[in-house]
């Protein structure tokens, strides 16, 4: 028979493996596991604004090396005053919710397209991973 303490460590040692086990399955880390092929062929539409070449901006800055980017230093392009003052790092998570709705995490800025999709989504998030 279990003590009352050992009964308190089990619970706690089960709630962390619980909260552990729900953390990982709606993560946003974890959520951006696309395949980058297939983002490559979503890519084709970004290509009409964006460049996947360093430092090549077109009407949108290059998206070369843009994931651990901070938001609005793309050199040579010119950002709206809102995108140079967002204070963003492109990482997975902030990427999936810029292209849901751009204004709505970034009031002000130059880009107006999303991508609604949430698998189109994932995949040029990591197409775009392995831009360096």
């Amino acid at each position: 028979m279990l003590s009352p303490r050992m009964m308190r460590q089990s619970a706690a040692v089960l709630f962390g493996v619980l909260i552990a086990g729900v953390s990982a399955v709606t993560s946003p880390a974890v959520a951006a596991t696309g395949d980058a092929a297939a983002g490559e062929k979503v890519f084709t539409r970004c290509a009409v604004c964006h460049s996947n070449q360093a430092r090549v901006n077109k009407v949108g800055p290059s998206l070369d090396g843009v994931v651990g980017r901070k938001s609005g230093t793309e050199p040579g392009y010119s950002y709206s005053p809102a995108m140079k003052s967002a204070g963003l790092t492109w990482d997975p998570a902030t990427l999936d919710k810029f292209l849901q709705g751009p204004s709505s995490l970034v009031h002000g800025t130059k880009m107006f397209l999303s991508v609604p999709s949430e698998t189109d989504r994932q995949n040029v998030i990591a197409y775009l991973e392995t831009l360096k």
